[in-house]
């Protein structure tokens, strides 16, 4: 297969595919077929290099300039908005949870009705009104990253009853998940400077 096709079909691949392992694995059969797949099944598969950061390169610079309109927007450090979106959504702007939470930043439908978001699976409306709703839980709670984002994923009156994150397994994990998550990609944007 000729490199351009290769590096064409890579990047179709990315973008939509926006929710896909952060790891890809390919292989050539014996017919000269070109095998992909996430979950490397086949002792053949070798992983694809470069995957990650060209996967990146796209969902975030697909993502980016609502991302950074957002952060510029809410006060917000877009590292975080990433983060917040790669926990909830893994960057899929179609998701949609048990309990109903939809697009990149899963907001509940009251709450993108709060937030004024008419659409919540366009990506510019759900990370504008995931956005605006973070800054609000944040002055909420004056700033506390750590009761902001446990209002985020319990709802702000659990937080409140409790003054601290509430003792949901679910809520821990996310908090931890999240908090783990934006370390990593503020480490790669110094890395990146």
């Amino acid at each position: 297969m000729r490199p351009r096709l290769f590096s064409f079909l890579l990047i179709v691949m990315l973008l939509t595919l926006p929710a896909a392992e952060a790891a890809m694995y390919s292989f050539v059969d014996q017919y000269g077929r070109l095998h992909f797949s996430n979950v490397p099944a086949d002792p053949r598969y070798r992983e694809v290099p470069g995957y990650e950061a060209l996967r990146n390169a796209a969902v975030h610079g697909h993502y980016g300039k609502f991302i950074r309109a957002a952060a510029e927007r809410y006060g917000l450090d877009p590292e975080l908005i990433k983060a917040v979106i790669k926990v909830e959504s893994s960057f899929d702007p179609a998701a949609v949870s048990e309990k109903g939470a939809m697009g990149l930043m899963q907001l509940m439908p009251a709450t993108a009705e709060e937030m004024q978001v008419r659409a919540p699976f366009e990506a510019e409306e759900n990370i504008m009104g995931g956005s605006r709703y973070l800054r609000k839980l944040l002055d909420l709670f004056e700033g506390d990253l750590q009761l902001g984002l446990a209002a985020y994923n319990a709802g702000p009156s659990r937080v409140l009853e409790n003054g601290a994150i509430p003792n949901i397994p679910e809520t821990e994990q996310y908090v931890k998940k999240v908090l783990q998550e934006y370390g990593r990609t503020r480490a790669n944007g110094m890395a990146r400077q």
